[in-house]
């Protein structure tokens, strides 16, 4: 399962490998392209709606669903004219994203309203989608000894580290980055953002979404699971969803 991704935030010195992170401007993506398409359109983290533990955002009304998204909605998406998409509540509404806040352990990220909470033993927080639980979006928030992710290395430098860990698995036949990305989180915390595709003997391709940051001295890993098989692969729409939600990912006030 893509929860059990883990690596050592302690052995790596950023001085010994030359792998510190270039400087980037706040509400600003710098991303490192590779042969493979990168995120289709990156976009900054929503403002904190509430503290509460979950808060159901408005959805639309009718009978609209995810895949029946407004055709000018997706064009503005495909032509990235649309300013401060993860700011926008009525993209959220279109999206039917619910807004999940940790108060206690100090992070916060949208879910999509089909997906239902579940407890599962390693993990802080993990939600799966209805009847296909390998579909399934989880945070794990460890302690560590780094006050900041640029202490620990690059955005490359930490994609490289996330798939050894990935190959490393018995059930691994494959695993290759697609892009690697940064961004300024709340207060300008920074956070890196990948998506790399994983063919496993439990559940075949996968694509994998992931962000990561620290904060309090704490390290918060989100991964985002979702079957990308030949004969059914990753969907625009769900994409869409899917990038969202990892885009939304971001520190919260804890209490």
């Amino acid at each position: 399962m893509a929860l059990r991704v883990s690596f050592s935030f302690t052995s790596h010195s950023p001085c010994q490998q030359n792998h510190t992170p270039k400087p980037f401007s706040p509400r600003t993506f710098s991303s490192t392209s590779l042969p493979k398409a990168s995120f289709s359109n990156q976009k900054q983290n929503p403002e904190s709606i509430d503290d509460s533990r979950k808060e159901t955002l408005t959805l639309s009304h009718g009978s609209s669903k995810r895949r029946k998204l407004s055709l000018s909605v997706l064009a503005l998406l495909i032509n990235g004219s649309l300013p401060n998409l993860s700011n926008n509540s009525i993209l959220a509404q279109e999206l039917e994203l619910a807004r999940y806040t940790d108060s206690k352990e100090g992070f916060t990220l949208l879910t999509p309203s089909s997906y239902v909470k579940v407890d599962k033993a390693g993990a802080t927080v993990l939600f799966e989608e209805v009847n296909k639980g390998s579909n399934n979006i989880g945070v794990v928030v460890t302690p560590v000894r780094l006050a900041s992710l640029g202490e620990f290395g690059s955005p490359q430098f930490v994609a490289d580290k996330l798939i050894q860990a990935e190959k490393k698995k018995e059930s691994t036949k494959d695993a290759e980055v697609i892009s690697v990305a940064e961004r300024s989180g709340h207060g300008g915390l920074q956070v890196y953002e990948f998506e790399y595709k994983v063919d496993s003997t439990r559940g075949g391709m996968k694509r994998i979404f992931s962000a990561v940051f620290v904060s309090s001295k704490k390290l918060y890993l989100l991964n985002i699971a979702h079957s990308d098989k030949p004969e059914s692969p990753l969907d625009t729409d769900t994409r869409t969803i899917l990038e969202e939600v990892i885009h939304s990912f971001d520190a919260a006030t804890m209490t």
